[in-house]
């Protein structure tokens, strides 16, 4: 995808992916949480390709992660 937002989608990414590590979830787990597959996860955490995201993923995402949405939009 070309997107003149790609910084801010691999920083997402990054962000979702120290959430994730900070509470010892595995991509597999965490991909069973939010009801994904471990491929997806691995896409969204890709820190060379942009992937985005559906809002409702999104909202899922910042529940398992017990962060607020915004914290994955943190510079």
């Amino acid at each position: 995808m070309e997107t003149k937002y790609r910084e801010q989608y691999i920083r997402f990414g990054l962000k979702v992916q120290y959430y994730r590590k900070l509470l010892g979830l595995t991509q597999e787990a965490f991909a069973d949480k939010i009801g994904r597959s471990w491929s997806y996860v691995s896409k969204i955490e890709s820190p060379t390709r942009v992937f985005g995201v559906s809002m409702e993923t999104l909202f899922k995402i910042a529940d398992v992660l017990e962060v607020p949405v915004s914290k994955l939009f943190e510079d």
